[in-house]
């Protein structure tokens, strides 16, 4: 359900900030200003920002740390660590600006040391820290059905939660400080291993001659459904790659999970494999090529 159609409820409305007007955040900012949430964004590039409130109303901010005074809660969603670092403990981050009690919610896919550090960092201010990456691509975001993945405090969760449902079909806390990141990295291995099983299954399928719209069609039935079968596989078939998340962005995820194995000892060697295959896919030129562009290789 978009949020167009929920009915607004003004003893929800919120004063919230919004930093980071990607793919991801133009579309969530957008959804809580239907809502009914007053919205302030921030952008590095201030004329998206502008293109924004153009848009969907609210006001535009010069930098995080005014986007975020006055603001009960600060949503964020930016491309790295150090992106995240900077807007929120940068000279001009949000931090700077956050009242006393504010809640600073990260939907960045990042590491689950930078969300600790920024938890840490938070409470000794008197702010509290939620890493609350999603998953469900651009689609979710604009669709307003994301998946939201959480880290953190029972209190500030609970009162975030309702707000975050403005563009989410579910928001649930899974853990302390770093657990949302970490659940983010079980969903990636998890996409990484499906979508290379579903394009060495296309391939081989295509190889043996059978009509593959049509085996999707009766697999997809059985056992071996999956949501990436459902939205990729056809596409997949027709060699149509510009769905939304890109495959330079998977390697980057897929950098942080290999990190974190590292560090806790898991064994990871499907996803490591699928890791490089993706690099294969960036260097016969797929960088912005959507995640279901593995199957490129084995053509």
């Amino acid at each position: 359900m978009s949020t167009a159609s929920r009915s607004y409820d003004p003893t929800l409305a919120r004063k919230v900030a919004f930093i980071g007007l990607g793919v991801m955040g133009y579309p969530m900012a957008g959804h809580l200003a239907r809502a009914g949430h007053a919205v302030t964004v921030y952008n590095r590039t201030a004329a998206k920002a502008q293109a924004w409130v153009a848009e969907y109303g609210g006001a535009a901010a010069a930098s995080p740390a005014q986007a975020a005074v006055g603001a009960d809660i600060v949503f964020a969603c930016v491309g790295n660590d150090d992106d995240l670092r900077a807007v929120v403990l940068g000279e001009q981050g949000a931090f700077t600006g956050m009242k006393p009690g504010a809640i600073f919610v990260d939907h960045t896919t990042a590491s689950a040391e930078v969300a600790r550090e920024l938890h840490a960092a938070a409470l000794a201010q008197g702010f509290h820290f939620v890493d609350a990456p999603v998953s469900g691509g651009q689609a979710g975001a604009v669709n307003g059905a994301l998946t939201v993945m959480c880290g953190g405090d029972a209190p500030p969760f609970d009162a975030i939660r309702p707000v975050a449902l403005a563009f989410s079909k579910a928001v649930t806390l899974v853990g302390a400080s770093g657990a949302g990141q970490l659940a983010k990295m079980v969903n990636q291995i998890c996409i990484a291993g499906l979508v290379q099983g579903l394009s060495e299954a296309i391939a081989f399928g295509q190889k043996a001659g059978l009509d593959m719209v049509q085996v999707l069609d009766v697999i997809g039935k059985g056992a071996a459904q999956s949501w990436q079968m459902d939205n990729r596989g056809k596409t997949m078939v027709e060699g149509q790659f510009n769905f939304g998340f890109a495959v330079d962005w998977m390697r980057k995820d897929l950098g942080l999970v290999l990190d974190e194995a590292r560090r806790n000892g898991a064994r990871l060697p499907v996803t490591a494999v699928v890791d490089q295959f993706y690099a294969d896919v960036q260097a016969q030129g797929g960088r912005r090529w959507d995640t279901s562009s593995l199957i490129t290789r084995l053509k």
